[in-house]
Order: C-alpha cells, then structure tokens, then sequence
C-alpha cells in the first residue's frame, strides 16, 4: 500500500512549531508520530502559511477512505480536547496525522483500529 503521508509537504507556522515541540515525545519516534511530523515539517510565517492546510483550531472534515465515513472537528491543544464539542487533541493518533496537510491531501496513520486511510475534504481556518 503506498503511503500518501511521505508524498505530502507538512507546512506549519512557526508560532504552532513552538506551541507544539514540548508535546513531541521523542521515545514515540517513527514514521508516524507527532515528533517526526515536525521533524520534517516545513516552517513558514503566518502570512506564509496556505489558509488550507490544517493547524491548531482548524475546523477539519474528513472521509475514512475504507468506511466511507465523514467526520468533523477542530483540533485543538489538548488541555482543550472535548470530544463531546468535537475538539480533538493534537496527541492523538488522529491529531498527529492530519497536522501540516491540506485540503484534497489523502493520509495514511496508524491508529488503533489499524492502518487508516483519510481525505481531507475541507479546513476551515480563521483569519491568521
């Protein structure tokens, strides 16, 4: 299975570079987690950032390629995660893989259901 998430640029702002590097775990190192995301993240000012690409408080909708499923939420810090508003955390396994990708980019993430394949239908980002 070809793993879309090494084919797409992860572009993050430099003020959620900052908010987000006490957060990597460096003994959860591999391909997929939030540490190696942001090790190969591409770095841009905020006027640089594409409104598209999700970052924290990203209003976020995506498809589960194999259920067919939608989902939406914001992803937020984790002292904000409420699923019960639909605030996800950065940490988890969900969060880490759509943090740096764009609108139409498909991802690949281990979760703990398995391998999961996702599109990322739309992000919604307030003014930056």
């Amino acid at each position: 299975m070809e793993n879309k998430t090494l084919e797409n640029q992860v572009i993050i702002t430099a003020e959620d570079f900052e908010l987000l590097k006490p957060y990597a775990n460096k003994k959860a190192d591999g391909e997929m987690s939030l540490a190696n995301e942001l090790a190969r993240a591409k770095v841009v000012k905020k006027e640089d950032f594409p409104l598209d690409c999700v970052r924290i408080n990203s209003k976020v909708s995506i498809l589960d390629k194999d259920s067919k499923n939608k989902m939406e939420f914001t992803l937020v810090l984790p002292q904000y995660a409420n699923m019960s508003k639909k605030q996800v955390s950065i940490l988890t396994p969900m969060g880490a893989a759509l943090i740096g990708f764009k609108q139409g980019d498909s991802v690949e993430w281990k979760l703990p259901a398995g391998l999961k394949r996702f599109e990322i239908i739309s992000v919604l980002n307030e003014t930056l």
